[in-house]
């Protein structure tokens, strides 16, 4: 992956990826009911997507590999963020916080992908 680390664990990008993912999940606790197998679950995947694309791309030997894994953890980023736009606009939850950490995330997903591209590490 770009930053230059032992593990995906070292790389700032994942961990914010990951605490979304744990907020997200706490977040989804006060869906309605009816939402659990809808917008609670789709949100979910989303949020677990865009970490775990991450981790698989850190270990991934190819650039072109490596790269498509990023964009697609970067395509779950902005599933889950429609979907927390969404969550606050049905009036489930309060989501600007978890749409701003979410945003964040997005912008490090591209900076190394902008980074990758210009044959950075």
């Amino acid at each position: 992956m770009p930053e230059k680390a032992q593990s995906f664990r070292d790389v700032v990008a994942w961990r914010k990826a990951h605490a979304c993912a744990l907020a997200t999940y706490c977040c989804a606790d006060q869906f309605p009911q009816h939402e659990v197998f809808a917008l609670t679950a789709q949100l979910r995947r989303a949020a677990v997507s865009f970490a775990s694309n991450f981790v698989e791309g850190f270990w991934k030997r190819s650039k072109p590999d490596q790269l498509r894994c990023l964009n697609i953890a970067q395509g779950s980023a902005n599933e889950c963020l429609y979907q927390l736009i969404l969550a606050l606009d049905l009036r489930y939850a309060d989501t600007a916080t978890l749409q701003d950490g979410v945003e964040e995330v997005s912008r490090l997903l591209q900076g190394s992908i902008n980074r990758m591209e210009r044959g950075g590490a």
